[in-house]
């Protein structure tokens, strides 16, 4: 027996391998998890942002995702120009706009 090294002691058996079920079960709880928190919110935003896109017409008040607040005056294809102010016009694609506004809301401001 040294001074400075003790003596080794008999550990205990290890412990048995975790059930394999146990395992999948954790994983598929984890992914249904997942699913309700991050994926189906996701696609629920998809599919509202694609109605409100499609939804667009000409004099429809709406802010872009710039922040950019304009009415609507010509629908070109995927494109849409928007009059910000008097006699200033710019061009976006469809699928920069934001949310649409009640009418009126232009005015107010």
């Amino acid at each position: 027996m040294s001074l400075f090294i003790p003596s080794a002691w008999a550990q205990a058996a290890p412990a048995s391998e975790p059930n394999p079920l146990f395992t999948l079960v954790l994983f598929g709880g984890l992914f249904v998890f997942m699913y309700f928190v991050i994926i189906r919110p996701q696609q629920k935003r998809r599919k509202e942002q694609a109605n409100l896109v499609a939804k667009l017409a000409k004099g429809d008040e709406v802010v872009t995702a710039s922040g950019i607040l304009g009415r609507i005056t010509k629908i070109e294809g995927n494109f849409l120009v928007l009059e910000v102010s008097d006699k200033v016009e710019l061009k976006f694609q469809r699928e920069a706009i934001h949310a649409v506004l009640p009418k009126g809301t232009l005015k107010a401001l």
